[in-house]
C-alpha cells in the first residue's frame, strides 16, 4: 500500500480536505498519516473551528495517536545522532548545553545549532566543539522566543514600525497607521472599479 504523509495538515484548507476524504474511499486508497501541532482551530476556507483544523467528518476516520515531548535523555539521544550524521564532534559538556537549549527552546532550533558551532570550532581551528563555541552560536542566532522579545523591546528603532506586534498571533494595524490608509485608498479604489 501507499503511504501518504501530510505534516502541519492545519495548514490545508477546505478543498484538500474533500479530495483526501474522496480519496480514502477509493480501492486505491493511502495509508494516511497526518502531523499537526494545533488544538481546536479555523479550518482554512471556512468559518468553522474543529480540533486540530482538521474537518470532522475527516476526524472520524482517523486513529488518533497523542505524543508527549520528548525526555532530557531522549533529546540528548537525537542530538547525539544528529551530531553523528553531519560528522560533528562535540564534547560532553557542550552536548549537555546543547540539550538544555533543546528543552528551554526547541529541538528544531538545538539541531539548527549543530552546524554553527562546528563552524565556529573550524574558525578557531578545534576538532571538538566545546561549550564556548555552544555559547558563540547562541548568543548570535536567537531562538523564536528571544527574537521575539527583541522586536517587542525595540520595535520603535526599527525604520518601519508602524505596525505593533500584538500579544497574540497575527498582527494589529492601528486606524491612523500608513498601512491602514493605504488598505482603506486600496478599498476605495476597488469599489469604485465595481
Amino acid at each position: 500500500a501507499e503511504v501518504l504523509f501530510i505534516d502541519e495538515v492545519h495548514m490545508l484548507d477546505i478543498e484538500c480536505f474533500s479530495f483526501l476524504n474522496r480519496a480514502l474511499e477509493s480501492d486505491m486508497a493511502p495509508v494516511l498519516i497526518m502531523a499537526t501541532n494545533r488544538g481546536i482551530t479555523r479550518i482554512k476556507g471556512t468559518n468553522y473551528q474543529s480540533p486540530h483544523g482538521i474537518p470532522i467528518d475527516l476526524l472520524d476516520r482517523l486513529l488518533i495517536i497523542s505524543t508527549s515531548p520528548y525526555s532530557e535523555k531522549e533529546l540528548q539521544q537525537i542530538l547525539a545522532i544528529r551530531c553523528e550524521e553531519e560528522d560533528v564532534e562535540m564534547n560532553d559538556d557542550a552536548t549537555l548545553v546543547l540539550t538544555k537549549i533543546a528543552m528551554e527552546t526547541s529541538l528544531r532550533y538545538a539541531i539548527q545549532l549543530i552546524t554553527t558551532a562546528s563552524l565556529v570550532c573550524r574558525k578557531r581551528k578545534g576538532t571538538e566543539v566545546n561549550v564556548d563555541d555552544m555559547k558563540r552560536v547562541y548568543s548570535l542566532f536567537l531562538d523564536e522566543s528571544r527574537s521575539t522579545q527583541f522586536l517587542k523591546e525595540f520595535q520603535d528603532e526599527f525604520m518601519f514600525n508602524e505596525v505593533p506586534v500584538s500579544s497574540g498571533v497575527g498582527v494589529e494595524v492601528p486606524a491612523g497607521s500608513t498601512v491602514a490608509s493605504e488598505e482603506k485608498e486600496l478599498e476605495k479604489m476597488d469599489s469604485s472599479d465595481s
